[in-house]
């Protein structure tokens, strides 16, 4: 495998994927490039473990944040220069950490930050489940879903941790084992249907705390709902500057449901949800048609 220590001398002109001397053999490589980021990090070891199952695969990169963004959801980067700097990450052809959002990670690779334009992004894995309302926050499954918009295949990963928690665990212990077993073969055939499925399709999926010799299956969800336990807690007050504590509790979830992602992880299946980005509803639009808004304007 090429030593990915960085060039004290670099080529601006050659392609950071390419080591020196290898342009020919890069172009004529016909692997399909898959593109690696998350919201927990470069170093995060989901990631890393998401890299390593992918590598036989094709050609893997890495753009993603130097820190954690949990929570980002889709946010991005205005009147701010990012920096990017080299990584290590053990069977990616090029890594770069990046000051900017899960999303800006996409836009930029997109742009051809990493060289080639990814065939396929691979989102995650983030460390704890992304079920049910978690979508809309989750850093992870919004970087599927901008590469998505920008017309890429999008598949986002999420791990529970080893304790089977439904919430938001902090310092967990993580086996991936089970990501390793479906993930290859589920982006594999995103890849091969590709022709098949709608424009801004993101495939998400969520495995079970197990091993995997323990998975019992796979089964497709509907995005579930959680019931957010918010608290808002004065912490500190100083003259007129107050500290607060937001989102204290896990979440909880309707047991009554039994056809959601939530319900098959409880079941100890991957869940595999299908998620379209369209927020229109014309059904309403059609209602409040008759809502003679044209009179506002006299």
């Amino acid at each position: 495998m090429t030593d990915l220590a960085p060039d004290p001398t670099p080529d601006p002109e050659r392609d950071p994927l390419t080591p020196a001397g290898d342009a020919a053999a890069a172009s004529s490589d016909a692997r399909p490039v898959i593109l690696v980021t998350n919201d927990d990090g470069i170093d995060s070891p989901g990631l890393h473990a998401v890299v390593a199952c992918l590598a036989p695969l094709g050609r893997v990169i890495v753009v993603a944040p130097d820190k954690n963004h949990s929570g980002a959801s889709r946010s991005i980067t205005l009147g701010n220069m990012l920096t990017v700097v080299e990584a290590a990450v053990p069977h990616a052809e090029v890594a770069l950490a990046t000051s900017g959002t899960p999303t800006d990670c996409v836009r930029m690779a997109v742009l051809g930050l990493a060289g080639p334009v990814p065939t396929i992004v691979v989102s995650g894995s983030n460390l704890g489940l992304n079920v049910g309302d978690d979508i809309a926050y989750s850093g992870t499954v919004s970087a599927a879903f901008d590469a998505a918009l920008n017309g890429l295949p999008a598949v986002a990963v999420s791990q529970q941790s080893v304790a089977q928690e439904m919430g938001y665990p902090r310092d967990a212990t993580y086996d991936f084992t089970g990501m390793a077993r479906v993930l290859p073969g589920i982006v594999a055939r995103v890849l091969e249907f590709r022709d098949q499925l709608p424009e801004g399709l993101v495939v998400n999926v969520n495995v079970p705390g197990c091993p995997a010799d323990e998975l019992r299956g796979i089964e497709f969800g509907v995005p579930g709902r959680r019931i957010y336990r918010d608290k808002l807690v004065l912490q500190a007050e100083d003259g007129g500057r107050r500290t607060y504590q937001l989102y204290g509790d896990d979440p909880e979830h309707h047991a009554h449901e039994t056809d959601t992602d939530i319900a098959a992880i409880g079941r100890g299946n991957v869940a595999i949800s299908p998620l379209r980005f369209n927020a229109s509803d014309p059904a309403t639009a059609a209602v409040m048609e008759s809502w003679n808004l044209a009179a506002l304007l006299g």
